[in-house]
């Protein structure tokens, strides 16, 4: 990670955010999440919409992402990655915050305000794909899905590499859930990619593995869909116009 020099507007800036956070803390949700397994050093149980309002207040900065991430509170580490700059975060940042992510909820919001936005994020989701840690590839799918959704000028041989990952992936019983979510978002980007979706997912079906079974089973039914392929179409009409 880089390391940069403090100064008094980031500090007052992190300091005011740390204020507001403690102001919407919200007990009832930590309890829920403490429930459902999910359990933070700190955790003011602050909701992501209102941690979105709070972002809104502040322009993107480096420092203040850096300072908000090293005090490992859930909200911190959200902003963070809201209030970070694509264009400063290195790869070695990106690995280290990813190799500390806490819960899939960090990396989801990674994945969507921060990562997607780099301009070596296809590099990275492709080596996180092929990490070791679930976490970590949890977190390469995560960035492909989002760069399937908001990368609207990016030649389909830019996912092709992913299908070629997909097999061993399937296999994981605990990427089930978001390894279905994400290929089918790949599947549903245009016609030519919704193709070769179907076509992989086909492959996946014959593998001998009853949880690669069991999502080439519920992507196909979902890319299959009439609704699908009416998304699929409409998307393609708005990208030739």
């Amino acid at each position: 990670m880089d390391y940069l020099l403090d100064n008094p507007e980031a500090e007052r800036i992190f300091q005011e955010i740390l204020l507001k956070i403690k102001r919407l803390q919200n007990r009832d949700v930590v309890n829920s999440m403490q429930k459902r397994g999910i359990d933070y050093k700190v955790n003011y149980g602050v909701s992501i919409p209102m941690l979105h309002q709070v972002a809104l207040e502040y322009n993107r900065n480096h420092l203040v992402a850096l300072k908000l991430w090293n005090k490992q509170w859930r909200e911190t580490m959200i902003l963070a990655t809201m209030l970070e700059e694509p264009g400063e975060i290195s790869e070695n940042q990106m690995d280290f915050w990813v190799r500390n992510f806490l819960a899939v909820e960090i990396a989801e919001q990674a994945a969507m305000n921060l990562f997607s936005k780099t301009s070596f994020a296809y590099q990275k989701a492709f080596e996180y794909c092929i990490g070791k840690k679930l976490i970590v590839k949890i977190v390469g799918l995560l960035i492909v899905g989002r760069l399937a959704l908001i990368d609207q000028t990016a030649p389909d041989e830019n996912f092709d590499p992913f299908f070629e990952l997909m097999s061993p992936l399937s296999k994981d019983p605990q990427l089930a859930t978001v390894f279905s979510r994400i290929f089918i978002q790949i599947g549903m980007r245009n016609p030519n990619l919704h193709e070769l979706a179907i076509r992989h997912a086909r492959i996946l079906k014959t593998i001998d593995s009853e949880v690669s079974q069991q999502n080439a089973e519920l992507i196909l039914e979902e890319l299959d869909s009439d609704d699908i392929r009416t998304i699929v179409k409409k998307r393609q009409r708005e990208i030739t116009r």
